[in-house]
Formats: structure tokens, C-alpha cells, sequence
């Protein structure tokens, strides 16, 4: 699939916005921008230290969009209520997100009683971050997974 254009040049032709809009044009594309796009819109006036702006270099940001289920967003404050209406599948999904990073490997359908156990925590101490955390580095398939330098020893 072709790459979206990132040169200066690109730059001054239209805000990150329109060039992947353009870029969505692509079928092959807009399989996964259409799902992904508007998460990055509504954040789009958050520059890459978290600074806050109101324009892509000379283009005026637009942070708006919709979500596959069709919730509309209007930017960052939209996208938060919209992940706070969804706290469960959202904590699933960090969870499985997290846990894969930390095991260095997909979750697999023997970890869902871990992600489980993890979820359900959260959920009883108000979704904190840290216990995330613990929850990752406290189950049963972090603590039992093997490290990089493990080989089998046979007698």
C-alpha cells in the first residue's frame, strides 16, 4: 500500500488532514483509516509534546469526525466521553495492549482469564492506571513467560 507523502513539500499542500483524506481515497487504505482516522483527528490539536495549537502549519485544524459505531466527534473532549461511555472494552482492549508489550507476544486465548481477572479489577478500583500495572506484571502469564535467552535442557 502506498505510503502517505511526509516531505516538506507534502506539507505545504494541505493540513495532515487532507492528505489523508486523500490518501483514504486508496480502498486498500480506508479499510483501516476510516477506523482509525478519527482518533487521530480529535487529538490533532495536540502537537507531539502535548502542547496544544490551532493550526497544522499554515491550515486551520479540524479535530472532527465519527466513529465506526457513528458517535460523532468534535475533538479531545468528545473522544473522552466517548471512551468513558466505553470503560470496560476500553480497559480490555489497554489491557490486552499492554499485556501483549509485555509479554513480547500476542495474547493468545489460554491469557483470558488473565485479561479477565485484570478487567474485572479495574473495574471494582475505578479503572486506575497503576493497577493496570500491577495487574500486568502480577498475572500468571507474565510472571511464567520465558525470557529471550531460554533454550530447553535436555539431559
Amino acid at each position: 500500500m502506498p505510503e502517505l507523502e511526509e516531505s516538506e513539500q507534502a506539507a505545504l499542500t494541505g493540513s495532515l488532514r487532507q492528505r489523508l483524506e486523500q490518501h483514504r481515497d486508496n480502498p486498500n487504505c480506508s479499510i483501516c483509516h476510516d477506523r482509525i482516522d478519527p482518533l487521530g483527528f480529535a487529538l490533532e490539536n495536540f502537537d507531539a509534546t502535548g502542547a496544544w495549537r490551532d493550526f497544522d502549519g499554515k491550515f486551520l485544524i479540524d479535530p472532527s469526525g465519527s466513529l465506526p459505531d457513528g458517535t460523532t466527534l468534535g475533538g479531545a473532549e468528545d473522544l473522552k466521553r466517548a471512551l468513558v461511555d466505553r470503560r470496560d472494552e476500553f480497559a480490555r482492549c489497554l489491557t490486552e495492549k499492554l499485556l501483549t508489550y509485555g509479554l513480547g507476544r500476542e495474547v493468545e486465548y489460554y491469557d483470558r482469564c488473565a485479561v479477565d481477572g485484570i478487567v474485572e479489577s479495574l473495574s471494582t478500583k475505578d479503572y486506575n492506571f497503576s493497577r493496570l500495572v500491577l495487574g500486568v506484571v502480577q498475572s500468571t502469564p507474565f510472571r511464567m513467560k520465558r525470557g529471550s535467552g531460554y533454550e530447553e535442557r535436555r539431559p
